[in-house]
């Protein structure tokens, strides 16, 4: 039961942002960037991916950012789960800084459309459609 509530719940959370963040000594940094451009074509090429950023700190150099949105949790799963995300992607992200990483949208502000408060889906009954 808790295993088919899981699976609905991936593909009802609305817009979510998935932020992976790792420490890359300076030394190395290189070698992390040229990591990155795969990771990215792989991952932008997944069916519910909005945007993708790769950033680094401004007050430390060694602490690095990719940063993405996907319209929904479920198809930021199933993108890890690709094998051309597993290929390209899976070298870079395997050394991002352990802790959580998808977090859904509460607020959200752009010129078109202004501030939009969005309605949390992890508090709703597991059987209560989305607005």
């Amino acid at each position: 039961m808790v295993r088919r509530v899981w699976s609905w719940l991936l593909g009802r959370v609305g817009r979510v942002l998935v932020v992976t963040r790792y420490r890359v000594p300076e030394g190395d940094a290189a070698e992390f960037q040229e990591l990155t451009g795969p990771a990215v074509e792989a991952l932008a090429a997944r069916p519910g991916c909005q945007q993708i950023r790769v950033g680094r700190a401004t007050d430390d150099p060694e602490l690095w950012v990719l940063a993405s949105q996907w319209d929904t949790v479920g198809s930021y799963r199933r993108a890890l789960s690709n094998p051309d995300v597993k290929l390209r992607a899976v070298p870079l992200m395997y050394r991002c800084i352990d802790e959580p990483t998808a977090f859904e949208d509460l607020l959200t502000w752009d010129p078109a459309t202004g501030a939009t408060t969005h309605t949390s889906d992890l508090h709703r009954p597991w059987n209560q459609q989305p607005p």
